[in-house]
């Protein structure tokens, strides 16, 4: 089975984010960036995929600047057979634009399956899998917590308010991993040295213009700072009509 997993390049989450000077994109210097939290749920799945059938192969690729190739270097560490990245020097793309510019480069070979994060945690708009999906003209499957393969035919669990839904799906499909499908490995030393050679490529991404464009970014208001209302079981009444009549949660 050869699988494709689309992956992102993120700062990382505990990363102080600053806005840059234009006033529409975070300032970069000094910001770490990582692969994206759910895009390492779905490498897991094709990895244990290609394990299961022992056979084909899993090939990741991102739209994104030249540094991006730590974060694809780390997944053929991980264990994937080639990596592919579709250069950019932009920011930031909607999901329409990344999905059409990641659809361009995959009709270029077959693949029987996709699988990406439910989101990235960046733009968080969970919008890339289905976008990919209709694009391809694939099935679908999103927000995908448990996965199973038997002659052909993927079972998926995800959840919905109120309920698990159960879906089967065959390939060629495109699914959306969300926390807790599984456990992401790390790479070793045997595997950050066997990436070295192992297939890598770049060109540049074919990005249409985009269909969103950002006027401006501002950081969230301050908290304001906490008061106390007072000491033991005498501060119970005003705590309730503080959160009552302030708050509203009562």
């Amino acid at each position: 089975m050869e699988i494709v997993v689309c992956i992102k390049r993120v700062p990382a989450t505990d990363t102080a984010i600053k806005i840059a000077a234009d006033g529409k994109s975070i300032e970069t210097q000094g910001v770490t960036f990582e692969l994206n939290a759910y895009d390492e749920f779905a490498l897991e799945q094709a990895l244990r995929i290609k394990e299961q059938l022992n056979a084909g192969s899993v090939t990741v690729v991102t739209v994104g600047p030249k540094e991006a190739q730590k974060q694809l270097q780390d997944a053929l560490a991980r264990g994937a057979d080639k990596a592919v990245l579709l250069l950019t020097n932009e920011w930031v793309h909607d999901s329409w634009a990344c999905s059409h510019a990641l659809a361009a480069h995959i009709n270029k070979s077959k693949y029987d399956l996709l699988l990406c994060g439910r989101q990235a945690m960046d733009a968080d708009n969970n919008q890339l899998p289905s976008r990919l999906a209709a694009l391809l003209g694939f099935g679908c499957v999103t927000e995908v917590s448990k996965l199973s393969l038997a002659n052909g035919v993927f079972t998926a669990e995800r959840d919905i308010e109120g309920a698990r839904e159960v879906i089967e799906c065959k390939t060629p499909a495109v699914i959306s991993c969300n926390k807790g499908l599984n456990e992401p490995r790390y790479a070793n030393l045997k595997g950050i040295m066997a990436a070295k050679k192992k297939p890598y490529e770049e060109s540049p991404a074919a990005l249409p213009t985009s269909a969103m464009a950002i006027e401006s970014l501002t950081l969230p208001p301050a908290r304001k700072a906490g008061r106390i209302l007072g000491t033991g079981a005498a501060a119970v009444p005003a705590l309730i009509a503080a959160l009552r009549n302030e708050v509203k949660v009562l």
